[in-house]
C-alpha cells in the first residue's frame, strides 16, 4: 500500500545522498586531502631515481616519494602511490586521480590543464648520444633534419628537445629505456634526456652512447603538479613546504642520496655546467 509518509521520508534520504555526492565532487582539492587523510601521489615504473619500486617489498623509492613523504607529514596526512606514467600524469590529474605529481615541467599547454608549484629545482638538458656521433658542443650541431632525435612521449626532454630542435628528425616512443635501446641500437643519433636521468642511464649501461651538455645550457625547471582549482590551499600549502624544504637544503640532499643509492652517480660526477 502506498505510504505518502514513506515516500516523503525516502526521498528525503535520498535528496540528502544527493547533496553529500554533489558537495564531495565540488569540495577543493585540498579539503579532499584533508578529509580523506590521504594525499594521492603519481608514481611512475622504470624512472630511477625519480621513482623506484623494490619488486619485493612493493616499496616505492627515489625523488618523488622522499619529496611525498615529507610533504604528507607537513600535511598531517598518509601517503598512497598512483601508478602513472609521464604522458598520463596530466590526465591523472584533471580526473582526479592523483592530488600531486612530482618531476613535471610546466609548458603553455600544460598549464591549461593543470596548476603548478613553484620550482622544485632545475635538471639541466642533456643528449645522449650513440657511439661514433659527436663530439656535441652546440645544440645548432643536431638541428638538422639528417639528425634523428628520440625522446619519451609527453616528457619534459620532449616538450625541450622540440623547442630546440625544429629542423631535426624526431621519433617518438612510449618510455625512456624504449629510446634509449633506439640509440643503443643506432636507429637514433641521439636521445634527449635530463641530467638527472641521462647520468643514471650511463652509469648502469655505459655502451648505450655519451652524454654532452649542449651550449647554449638550457635548464628545464622542475614542478609540482596539481589539480587545477580556483582553490589555492593545496598549492599554498605546498609552496610553504617547497620554501622550507629548499631553504633547509633538503631538495638537493634527497637529489643526491637517491642518485647515489639508486643510480650509483656520485655527486662529483655531475658535469661543471649542472646547476641544481
Amino acid at each position: 500500500m502506498f505510504s505518502k509518509r514513506l515516500f516523503l521520508q525516502s526521498a528525503a534520504v535520498l535528496a540528502g545522498l544527493c547533496i553529500g555526492a554533489a558537495a564531495v565532487a565540488q569540495e577543493s582539492p585540498m579539503a579532499r586531502v584533508e578529509r580523506t587523510k590521504v594525499l594521492r601521489v603519481g608514481v611512475i615504473s622504470g624512472a630511477t631515481p625519480y621513482f623506484h619500486k623494490d619488486l619485493e617489498t612493493q616499496k616505492w623509492d627515489g625523488f618523488g616519494p622522499d619529496f611525498a613523504e615529507s610533504l604528507a607529514k607537513k600535511l598531517g596526512v598518509r601517503v598512497e602511490s598512483v601508478e602513472t606514467t609521464w604522458g598520463n600524469a596530466v590526465m591523472d590529474l584533471q580526473t582526479n586521480k592523483i592530488d600531486v605529481m612530482f618531476g613535471l615541467g610546466p609548458t603553455p599547454q600544460r598549464r591549461e590543464m593543470v596548476d603548478f608549484s613553484d620550482i622544485l629545482f632545475n635538471n639541466t638538458m642533456t643528449m645522449v648520444c650513440r657511439k661514433g656521433f659527436g663530439p656535441v658542443t652546440t645544440w645548432e650541431q643536431l638541428n638538422d633534419p639528417k639528425v634523428t632525435i628520440v625522446v619519451d612521449v609527453g616528457s619534459n626532454q620532449d616538450q625541450h628537445a622540440t623547442r630546440m630542435l625544429p629542423k631535426a628528425t624526431f621519433s617518438r616512443l612510449d618510455s625512456s629505456g624504449a629510446a634509449s635501446m633506439a640509440v643503443q641500437t643506432g636507429r637514433a643519433d641521439c636521445q634527449a634526456l635530463v641530467v638527472l636521468l641521462a647520468q643514471p642511464l650511463l652509469a648502469k649501461r655505459p655502451d648505450v652512447g655519451t652524454m654532452y651538455v649542449p651550449e647554449p645550457v638550457v635548464a628545464s625547471p622542475t614542478h609540482i603538479g596539481l589539480p587545477k582549482s580556483a582553490n589555492k590551499d593545496l598549492e599554498n600549502a605546498v609552496n610553504a613546504w617547497l620554501k622550507q624544504a629548499r631553504a633547509s637544503g633538503e631538495i638537493q640532499s634527497v637529489i643526491m642520496k637517491n642518485m647515489e643509492k639508486l643510480a650509483g652517480v656520485k655527486p662529483e660526477s655531475f658535469p661543471k655546467q649542472v646547476q641544481f
